[in-house]
């Protein structure tokens, strides 16, 4: 082998080995990268649910006002009704 040979090999073996090194610290990059985006979605997924647990009853309290005051509604539409029909029963009677 000529020096010259020998100092092409030599040459071409560090860039070898500064170019592994660099897909190894890419890889490794690329890894940390996956852990932190998963860890993050976790994360806002369990605030998440967490802010409904603790949302949970006021709501359950305030869907139960909302179906009560519907219920009340619905229940004067309903008397309304009912004074109508006893109107329309004495107009009835008068003729």
């Amino acid at each position: 082998m000529t020096p010259e040979e020998k100092s092409l090999l030599e040459r071409t073996c560090k860039m070898v080995e500064d170019n592994n090194a660099i897909l190894h610290s890419i890889r490794r990059t690329n890894r940390l990268s996956v852990i932190i985006r998963v860890t993050y979605w976790v994360l806002i997924l369990v605030i998440s649910f967490g802010a409904y647990y603790f949302i949970q009853p006021y709501l359950t309290m305030m869907l139960g006002l909302y179906s009560q005051a519907t219920g009340g509604i619905h229940s004067i539409q309903g008397g309304m009704d009912t004074v109508q029909s006893a109107t329309d029963s004495i107009k009835e009677l008068l003729r």
